[in-house]
């Protein structure tokens, strides 16, 4: 058997009697055809005994899904890193980044990333296998704060797209306003393979839209809490310097760096869903501001919590 596995049990309800077990997976559980196409290679009983997708389960039934993650390792493990286990179960584990370090391997970053991490942590004891790092969205290598990896197929299926997260920023100059929202299109400035920029004009922009909130104003600073429509390359750097007040730190876009090194930004809070075929009820999971954004606005950190 794998080294790691996840084992899913749900009883059929009495209004699912008589139904084709491909439906019950579809209709009750929300399962993708990918996913229902998968458990026809195995893992799947009814019973404890082989049930065909086309074969109809009762009230009462008891089925089980075994899932044995056992994948080749394809990033290096590295456990040395300054990542924070937030959280863990069956399903996810969350983690907390700091600043300077991308969430997946690339060329310039191939062994210092949160994926070679959890590389390290879940893998075989000979160290030839293990869970394939699955994030379920990825920060801009200077963004701080939580990230959140499917531990099974199953589980990233579910989730995938799923999550409400908050980001802390902290803006140069003083926003008047108490709230706004930002609905301006994102396209990548020409020559460039990273830097974005507002246009309307361009038939190639992609819709992106942030609302935020003043949650305090001080030292020439605004701190805001941002949540996403859509989630665009650097979203919320590119719309903040587009009304005029760009992240503390953040030079790519026209910010300062004497007070703070990187973007003054931060993915704070992350709510989970409830998932009935996951066994998951809502969960919410928040990290205090780093000490330097924090002190930017002139917050001590227990006032961040």
């Amino acid at each position: 058997m794998a080294p790691f596995v996840s084992i899913y049990q749900y009883t059929v309800e009495p209004e699912w009697d008589g139904k084709l077990l491909q439906d019950y997976f579809k209709e009750s559980l929300g399962f993708s055809r990918r996913t229902i196409i998968d458990l026809k290679k195995g893992g799947l009983s009814v019973n404890g005994a082989h049930l065909r997708m086309v074969d109809p389960v009762h009230a009462g039934d008891q089925i089980q899904i075994v899932l044995g993650e056992s994948e080749q390792i394809n990033l290096i493990p590295n456990p040395e890193l300054p990542v924070t286990l937030v959280y863990e179960d069956r399903d996810i584990c969350v983690m907390e980044k700091p600043a300077g370090m991308s969430v997946h391997p690339c060329t310039l970053y191939y062994n210092d990333t949160v994926g070679n991490w959890f590389s390290a942590r879940y893998r075989s004891e000979d160290g030839s296998s293990g869970i394939a790092f699955r994030p379920l969205y990825r920060l801009d290598r200077d963004t701080t704060g939580i990230v959140v990896a499917a531990k099974n197929t199953l589980a990233a299926g579910m989730l995938m797209g799923k999550l409400q997260k908050v980001y802390y920023a902290v803006a140069e100059g003083t926003i008047e306003q108490h709230e706004g929202c930002i609905d301006a299109p994102l396209v990548r400035v020409p020559g460039s393979i990273i830097t974005r920029k507002v246009d309307f004009s361009n038939p190639q922009a992609q819709r992106a839209v942030t609302h935020f909130k003043v949650l305090c104003r001080a030292n020439g600073h605004t701190l805001i809490a941002c949540k996403l429509e859509t989630g665009r390359t650097h979203q919320i750097r590119v719309h903040m310097a587009y009304i005029g007040h760009p992240l503390a730190g953040d030079t790519l876009y026209g910010g300062h760096d004497t007070q703070i090194r990187t973007q003054a930004l931060h993915c704070k809070e992350v709510t989970i869903p409830a998932v009935k075929a996951l066994s998951r009820a809502e969960m919410r999971i928040i990290r205090p501001l780093p000490r330097q954004m924090a002190e930017l606005v002139g917050l001590q950190l227990d006032d961040c919590i």
